[in-house]
């Protein structure tokens, strides 16, 4: 992984902070000065800050938090708008979102500090796949769903198709639910978009084999020794 993003999901210090420590010299992988963008093998490397190194916390900790809308997916906004890491600060140590959700979206974001599995489970080349629970209005149900299965384009960025699923339809009006599997920001938004669609909510269901359930918006839980075991075979 990268090597500020190494710094950070081993709960050292926040991306930022580790790219300005890169900068001034102040890390070094394997004895010699790191440089901005350098990767590292976490179980082969040595990552020493000021001389000290940086070791994988010992006991990791993995949790499922219900995301609200109107939360960024950040420890802290510079901003000043209300962040994730506000509602996992009773979880006793610190912890990273894998992945994003958008402000206005909702549903299942896993944060932990374990860095291998979190990027195991974010990167598109692991086809993870994610399910979402979508709102739209604006297209004929069946002519839009039909749309979002074959590959569409919006401002220039192509999308690949997802699963659909018609929950529930009326006139212009829509529940779907939408499998996919390439990760790209605002993916499902665009797609829809360019469908013709307009999201009123979107809420995400499922990752993987990890799924949201009834935990309420707002909540979080901790990982199950079977979901665990999951996450780390990725």
């Amino acid at each position: 992984m990268r090597l500020q993003q190494y710094l950070s999901a081993y709960g050292y210090c926040s991306r930022r902070r580790a790219e300005d420590l890169i900068r001034a010299g102040r890390v070094a992988v394997n004895g010699i000065t790191a440089v901005i963008g350098q990767s590292v093998d976490e179980k082969q490397d040595s990552v020493l800050v000021d001389g000290v190194p940086v070791a994988a916390p010992r006991d990791r900790t993995y949790i499922m938090l219900h995301k609200p809308k109107g939360y960024v997916t950040t420890l802290r906004d510079p901003q000043g708008r209300l962040a994730v890491g506000d509602l996992v600060r009773d979880a006793g140590v610190r912890l990273y979102p894998v992945g994003r959700l958008d402000y206005a979206s909702e549903g299942l974001l896993i944060m932990t500090d374990d860095g291998s599995a979190a990027n195991r489970l974010a990167h598109p080349s692991g086809g993870v796949q994610k399910t979402y629970r979508v709102w739209v209005r604006g297209r004929e149900p069946a002519q839009a769903a039909q749309m979002l299965r074959s590959p569409v384009e919006y401002k220039g960025v192509r999308y690949r198709g997802a699963e659909v699923r018609i929950l529930r339809a009326s006139d212009r009006r829509a529940k779907l639910e939408l499998t996919l599997s390439e990760g790209k920001n605002r993916e499902i938004r665009n797609m829809c978009a360019a469908a013709g669609l307009t999201v009123e909510r979107l809420v995400r269901i499922r990752q993987g084999e990890l799924e949201l359930g009834d935990l309420p918006a707002g909540a979080w839980r901790f990982l199950t020794p079977r979901e665990v075991k999951y996450l780390q075979s990725l």
